[in-house]
């Protein structure tokens, strides 16, 4: 910002003084840094002498501009110019306004000193109208800072996540996601949804402050008509999605599993990915969903990891289990207890049991129509896999029940 005004200036002998004193003026406005602000003694002996430069050179370009004989000189941002970039990650923007003030403060404080009688007010009005234009300055150094620092990190964000999303969990992606602070992140989660009709940069920016609010970590990207997100540091993705739902485009929102950390999130982004082609098959599923709920459908469409997860989570664990196996084939066919019951020829409270032990076994409740319908594929593909079937013996005749008990005809072993 210029300082255009016309400003009453000091006269040439105050000047000179002021020009003189510039040493010692230094050297009191770092010591009273040091004394008044403990962020600057925690700093490594590095950045305080880059603070120190810059105390410096403010108090030297204070001088020049007082100097000036039109009274027009702009104040710039040259000031910071000889502190490194890095220095406004180390320094806040607040702390460095705390050292503007001590800055102001001691020359304040030495005015009686420098001035010539007379010249007490002038150097006053000059220090508040400098400090002013040097606090305009420092807010600009850090926006122009926050834009560069937000504009690479957007870039590393993306290719972190185009890379998740191709499972590659190379050096350069742990590097990428090291300088965004995931190097040690926990607790991962992968969700996909539809990109919104707006502004996808709205939405991004309100996801994530919408997960600072929480306290969970978020990498986001738009790529093309889908919405990814990378949550950690999370137990409850469900939760934070279901916070943020009206933020994606209309569809589903499919939340792949929780993994340990970035570099085994792959697997959460398979499934994700999957799931989020797949979700149209099933119409009335919640939103948000988990990919785990979507297995029927992501077989359909060709995901092999739901196919083989399947068979292993359901078939595998009934064909170790003949009776079950039986059962749940029987009721799957019959459509109904009493009919199970009549082709296995039990009591429909065997048939009742066993259907509980199977729920137990694979999670799947086969009288819940969506768990009947995951268990009669899962048993389909593993009779198209070609694995061998378990041996299958007679069923045993139950006795019959004089009174109709709930125990009678249940073998024990079950």
């Amino acid at each position: 910002m210029n300082s255009a005004v016309a400003r009453r200036r000091p006269g040439p002998q105050t000047r000179r003084a002021i020009e003189r004193g510039a040493g010692t003026l230094s050297d009191a406005a770092l010591r009273r840094i040091e004394t008044q602000h403990d962020w600057y003694r925690a700093l490594p002996p590095a950045e305080r002498s880059w603070v120190g430069l810059v105390a410096q050179a403010g108090i030297a370009a204070f001088v020049a501009w007082l100097a000036d004989e039109s009274g027009t000189a702009p104040v710039t941002a040259d000031v910071f110019g000889t502190a490194p970039r890095e220095l406004t990650s180390a320094i806040t923007l607040r702390q460095t306004l705390d050292l503007i003030r001590s800055v102001v403060d001691v020359v304040e404080d030495e005015v009686h000193v420098l001035a010539v009688p007379g010249d007490e007010q002038a150097v006053r009005e000059g220090v508040l109208r400098y400090s002013r234009e040097i606090a305009f300055a420092a807010a600009q150094v850090y926006a122009q800072a926050a834009e560069a620092r937000g504009a690479w990190d957007a870039r590393l964000e993306a290719l972190v996540v185009d890379a998740v999303l191709r499972g590659e969990a190379d050096d350069s992606m742990q590097s990428r996601a090291t300088a965004l602070g995931w190097g040690s992140v926990s607790d991962v989660t992968v969700v996909a949804g539809r990109t919104p009709s707006g502004s996808s940069a709205s939405a991004v920016d309100a996801i994530r402050r919408a997960a600072a609010r929480r306290q969970v970590e978020a990498l986001t990207a738009v790529q093309g008509r889908r919405l990814v997100i990378i949550l950690g540091r999370t137990t409850r993705p469900a939760e934070i999605v279901t916070a943020v739902a009206d933020l994606f485009g209309d569809g589903p929102i499919v939340l792949g599993p929780t993994v340990p950390h970035l570099f085994a999130a792959g697997r959460s982004a398979r499934a994700a990915i999957n799931g989020l082609a797949a979700a149209d098959g099933w119409p009335q599923a919640p939103r948000p969903v988990s990919a785990d709920e979507l297995l029927p459908e992501r077989v359909l469409v060709g995901d092999v990891h739901a196919r083989r997860v399947l068979v292993e989570r359901i078939a595998t664990p009934l064909r170790a289990h003949e009776v079950l196996l039986d059962t749940a084939t029987a009721y799957l066919d019959s459509g109904g207890l009493e009919s199970a019951a009549r082709v296995l020829f039990v009591h429909p409270n065997t048939v009742r049991y066993r259907l509980g032990k199977i729920a137990e076994l694979t999670g799947y409740d086969l009288t819940h129509p969506r768990d009947g319908y995951a268990v009669r594929l899962a048993l389909a593909l593993a009779r198209l896999s070609g694995s061998p079937p378990a041996a299958r013996r007679p069923v045993p005749t139950p006795a019959v029940p004089r009174d109709g008990a709930a125990g009678d005809g249940i073998p024990q072993s079950l």
